[in-house]
């Protein structure tokens, strides 16, 4: 059966060790110039409806280096754009490609899309999740902190798609998340609950203080995002108090680091002397998506195999 990952919970906490010790590999086998072409005549089908800079090069390039090809599709520059329904176009590309990723404005979007798809496909990026920046998320922060049981999260801002697959990713994880955002920017309820039924430690509290109490990983993303530019000045406004700058990152654990999935807007969410001091990581977590989705992939596609496509 086809695999697909929509949300940060589509994989078990085991998939997840997995893929990160595969990313880990394949990061170590590119530094040292190893050949790791493992998805020799695979295609992946990138559709963005919302433009990128990561997920672009990242999966472009990681296509590339494990033997395959990526292919740049505007949504707007497809029938899709044009009114052809999502079914017809999933079904289609399926005797194309061999997985397809999306970047949706509406994660209803992507669902259709892998309802109708007969190959894998990647989320990457909707308004409700990003799973792949979480995968990312996770290795950096393997990387500092190889046991992750007790480690503190502090999420502090929007509550986005990103602190979405956060909190979602402590059910895997084991970590403990504590996340201020201001009145009305809040993740989903809906959200919050899952997390916590399925046993993810989640704390909401309203002072940025609380949450950066002790913590040991530093979050937070733009108070803008794509599709919420009507809305900047209300948000501006609502996010005062919740900048990221050195007097708050001293509440932190000294050994925390900070992480944000950039673009990074400086004197917003966080201050110059922040996101380029010495406890950043931003520049590390970017690089990572490529080592991270690379493993994704392989792990997709190579699920994939022998699996005969529907007629």
């Amino acid at each position: 059966m086809k695999r697909d990952l929509l949300s940060i919970l589509d994989i078990s906490a085991e998939e997840l060790d997995r893929l990160m010790d595969q990313a880990a590999r394949l990061k170590d086998m590119r530094r040292h110039n190893k050949p790791h072409a493992f998805l020799p005549g695979r295609t992946l089908a990138m559709i963005f409806e919302k433009s990128s800079t990561r997920t672009r090069i990242s999966f472009e390039v990681g296509m590339a280096e494990l033997g395959g090809t990526a292919l740049f599709l505007d949504a707007q520059d497809m029938q899709i754009g044009r009114g052809e329904e999502i079914r017809d176009t999933a079904r289609v590309a399926s005797r194309y490609v061999s997985a397809v990723m999306i970047r949706a404005y509406r994660h209803s979007t992507i669902e259709e899309y892998a309802r109708y798809s007969t190959i894998p496909v990647i989320n990457g990026l909707s308004d409700i999740e990003h799973p792949c920046q979480i995968l990312a998320d996770i290795m950096t922060i393997r990387e500092h902190f190889p046991d992750r049981r007790d480690l503190r999260v502090a999420w502090v801002g929007d509550g986005n798609n990103v602190c979405n697959s956060l909190i979602l990713s402590t059910v895997l994880t084991g970590m403990e998340i504590a996340i201020a955002s201001p009145r009305g920017f809040e993740p989903p309820a809906e959200i919050l609950d899952t997390a916590r039924r399925k046993g993810g430690k989640v704390n909401m509290v309203r002072d940025p203080e609380k949450a950066l109490d002790g913590a040991h990983v530093v979050a937070t993303d733009t108070w803008v995002s794509m599709g919420t530019e009507n809305e900047r000045d209300a948000r501006l406004k609502a996010f005062r108090g919740f900048s990221i700058d050195g007097r708050m990152m001293d509440l932190a654990s000294p050994e925390a680091i900070f992480m944000h999935c950039l673009p990074a807007h400086r004197g917003q969410e966080v201050t110059d002397e922040v996101i380029e001091g010495p406890r950043s990581v931003v520049f590390d977590e970017a690089e990572n998506r490529l080592h991270a989705q690379k493993a994704l992939l392989v792990f997709l596609m190579r699920n994939d195999e022998g699996r005969g496509r529907k007629k």
